[in-house]
């Protein structure tokens, strides 16, 4: 399934029907009087975070969405039927977006969370409503209120306690794909993966925990190269960052080139990005002489904790997810003690 993480639909709400014009007509009633009933109201359309959904993909071929509209009122005081309320499910995780403004809509982001993004119109009252002492047969009734309508930009956030981040081919998805299930291309050139990847860390003794494979971030990400802002967008929600590093092809006489490189990207993006909790990690120390470039940027980061990794044979790997799940656990304890 191609993955799509962002779209532009049209919603409109259904019409409140029309109220009804009608006198009570029986035998040996005269003047039976105004019995016109109400319009019914239109329906809502309401958003739906589900878990069921995974992509904006179902938005692909079908962008427009209309809810029911409010049938008229009858006579014998009948009241139409309201519209029923149109119910579009959206992945968890959601940013719904006004179109034309930008305007934040609504942000999705728990399971089975609602939204009402445009309101059905009211329905018009019939002529009963309008007798009075000094019009006792009105012979007008009102007219249903239109649903509102909007654009919408939907906007896909993946929820995920961890963010693997780095250059092309530092050995993201290789990493993911050792810690979880996930199953994503693997490759030895640069932009292997185009979408971002989703795994379940469960085996590691503690709580599981959701990673995030985050592609596409080379210089100049933040004004859109490469894949650029289309998956910076993805880290906002993540907790923690995975900096992750070829200490293949670190460069001897500048061994943090590509760490600042991907850290002012960052910085540059804006969001709260950099100022997120960070772990750096050197990948690939399987590779004959990345021992040496380790020391060197080491050397030059030395107030950093240095996790040295490979994630084809699992070196280090176990360190590292337990340290990323203590992490998790403190930032757990924090927020609650935040709240209470």
């Amino acid at each position: 399934m191609k993955f799509i993480d962002e779209v532009i639909i049209e919603v409109q709400a259904g019409d409140g029907g029309n109220g009804c014009v009608s006198f009570r007509r029986e035998r040996f009633i005269p003047r039976g009087g105004p019995d016109g009933g109400d319009g019914g109201k239109g329906g809502d359309v309401v958003l739906l975070a589900s878990p069921q959904k995974r992509t904006l993909h179902h938005f692909q071929f079908k962008r427009q969405f209309k809810a029911q509209n409010g049938s008229h009122g009858m006579g014998r005081q009948k009241t139409g039927r309201n519209g029923e309320d149109l119910v579009i499910e959206v992945p968890v995780g959601t940013l719904c977006l006004n179109a034309v403004t930008g305007e934040v809509v609504e942000d999705l982001v728990e399971p089975g969370q609602t939204a009402v993004i445009a309101k059905g119109g009211r329905g018009g009252q019939g002529n009963q409503r309008f007798k009075t002492s000094t019009n006792r047969a009105p012979r007008f009734a009102q007219t249903g209120q239109p649903g509102e309508a909007l654009g919408l930009k939907l906007e896909l956030k993946l929820l995920a306690d961890v963010g693997l981040i780095g250059f092309p081919n530092a050995g993201k998805s290789t990493l993911i794909s050792a810690i979880s299930s996930a199953t994503p291309k693997i490759g030895s050139y640069p932009f292997t993966t185009l979408s971002p990847n989703l795994g379940v860390v469960k085996d590691h003794g503690g709580e599981p925990f959701v990673v995030a494979d985050i592609p596409g971030l080379i210089e100049g990400a933040h004004q859109g190269a490469g894949l650029g802002i289309r998956f910076l967008r993805h880290v906002d929600r993540t907790r923690i960052l995975v900096h992750l590093i070829d200490a293949s092809a670190l460069d001897a006489d500048d061994p943090l080139a590509s760490y600042k490189i991907i850290n002012r990207e960052l910085a540059l993006y804006g969001k709260g990005l950099s100022e997120k909790p960070q772990v750096v990690v050197l990948n690939k120390m399987d590779i004959a002489g990345t021992e040496q470039n380790a020391q060197a940027f080491e050397s030059a980061l030395p107030d950093e904790k240095i996790f040295k990794i490979s994630a084809v044979t699992r070196q280090g790997v176990k360190q590292l997810l337990n340290s990323l799940s203590v992490l998790l656990d403190q930032l757990n304890e924090s927020r609650q003690e935040t709240v209470l």
